[in-house]
């Protein structure tokens, strides 16, 4: 099938509505193959790609180490019976308990799922009612990880949401002091918001934050799904402020790019509600071997390579060359910030952002603005990036600047 083809077949029967927006933001465009930091699509053109499905291809796409490691599962048993032991998800349990020191793990099929999961187990190990989440995170669109998300154009449709929730400023202390009470069962935050914009939170926020839940009684829940497995600079981004909290979240990269996975971890203090009730939370595909396979092979490279590291030299190229570039038109960016290769370009103008985009698109290479906050543009590329990478995406973000300048000039005209 053509492009043309795939198009119609999307309006017909996936999503009109989707189609047309993907045709009207030059996004229609085929993916055909990929390999390393690139995609292909069905025209032969080579992009790199700087989104990284948002995280999710942190060892690149098709790393050969995953792929054969799937492979062996798809061979062997690629579902489990659900009624012995899973060797695979054993074997992930333990690795990941080795490499981030939370005690024990659930797996599940998304981060969406990991986040339920995480507000579930707070409530029943607890017994208390209330969650506290962010000004501007995302957690997910489902209802529980919705209602503790903190951008209300994504939740009034749906409303009423879970009851009991708390939304205080992301990175204010003193805020989250205010609302803590004895009904409070889990603060929930990222150490860097991701969709909200790449913000990162002032120095020390993390610290108060666990020494807070500690005074509070209630448990710190870190979403660590698009921080975690290397992308900021640490294995964790928690790490920055060696920081501990009682659950974690993880996902998007933990599957090696390969096969959808989320897990949940946490302390033998806070995960005591499911191992006094062993069956009371559960998923038909969760901890399958094909995904705890990936799972076991990603965390292999990502600990053998120490992957991170080059996440944090790369990083720091990274943003100080798009500084660089983007102090020539402070009349466009606002600013450069992030961690490691967790990167976001903030436009002077909402309007910016769809525009922004499309110029890097016809650049050969791909970004997204971020859901919470339009006006900022996301750089998330895998973490095997090089300097060749780093010098392809400077050039097309400098394109890209001069091609959204003269659009400025042509519509004050």
């Amino acid at each position: 099938m053509n492009p043309e083809e795939i198009l119609q077949k999307y309006h017909d029967h996936i999503n009109p509505g989707l189609a047309d927006l993907l045709q009207l933001g030059g996004l229609a465009a085929v993916d055909e193959r990929a390999d390393g930091a690139y995609v292909w699509d069905t025209e032969g053109n080579k992009y790199l790609d700087a989104v990284g499905g948002y995280g999710v291809f942190a060892l690149g796409h098709r790393p050969p180490k995953v792929i054969e490691k799937v492979k062996e599962a798809l061979d062997k048993m690629p579902m489990a019976s659900k009624i012995f032991i899973n060797s695979c998800e054993a074997e992930l349990g333990e690795k990941l308990s080795q490499a981030t020191g939370y005690q024990y793990f659930m797996f599940l099929n998304s981060g969406s799922e990991a986040v339920e999961t995480a507000l579930k187990l707070a409530r029943l190990t607890t017994g208390r009612t209330t969650f506290i989440g962010m000004t501007n995170a995302y957690h997910g669109v489902t209802f529980g990880a919705l209602s503790i998300s903190g951008r209300d154009v994504y939740k009034e449709p749906f409303k009423p949401l879970l009851p009991g929730v708390k939304i205080v400023p992301f990175g204010d202390a003193e805020a989250l002091a205010e609302a803590l009470d004895e009904s409070v069962a889990a603060v929930i935050v990222e150490p860097i918001q991701g969709e909200g914009g790449v913000n990162v939170p002032p120095p020390g926020y993390l610290k108060k934050v666990r020494r807070l839940c500690d005074d509070a009684g209630c448990f710190l829940i870190l979403d660590e799904i698009q921080t975690g497995m290397g992308r900021t600079g640490k294995l964790l981004a928690e790490e920055w402020e060696d920081v501990k909290a009682d659950i974690v979240c993880l996902g998007k990269a933990l599957g090696g790019g390969v096969v959808p996975i989320g897990a949940v971890g946490a302390t033998e203090k806070a995960w005591q509600g499911f191992i006094d009730n062993p069956l009371i939370h559960e998923s038909t595909f969760g901890g399958n071997p094909l995904a705890t396979s990936a799972g076991i092979a990603a965390v292999e490279e990502i600990m053998g390579r120490q992957i991170w590291n080059n996440a944090h030299v790369m990083g720091e190229k990274l943003r100080n060359a798009l500084m660089n570039e983007a102090d020539k038109y402070p009349h466009l960016v606002k600013e450069v910030r992030g961690r490691g290769l967790l990167i976001g370009v903030e436009m002077m103008e909402e309007g910016y952002g769809l525009p922004m985009m499309g110029f890097m698109l016809e650049e050969k290479t791909l970004v997204a603005y971020t859901l919470n906050n339009p006006r900022v543009i996301r750089i998330e590329p895998p973490l095997i990036i090089g300097d060749e990478e780093i010098q392809w995406l400077v050039s097309a973000f400098h394109k890209a600047l001069v091609k959204l300048d003269q659009l400025a000039k042509d519509l004050e005209v």
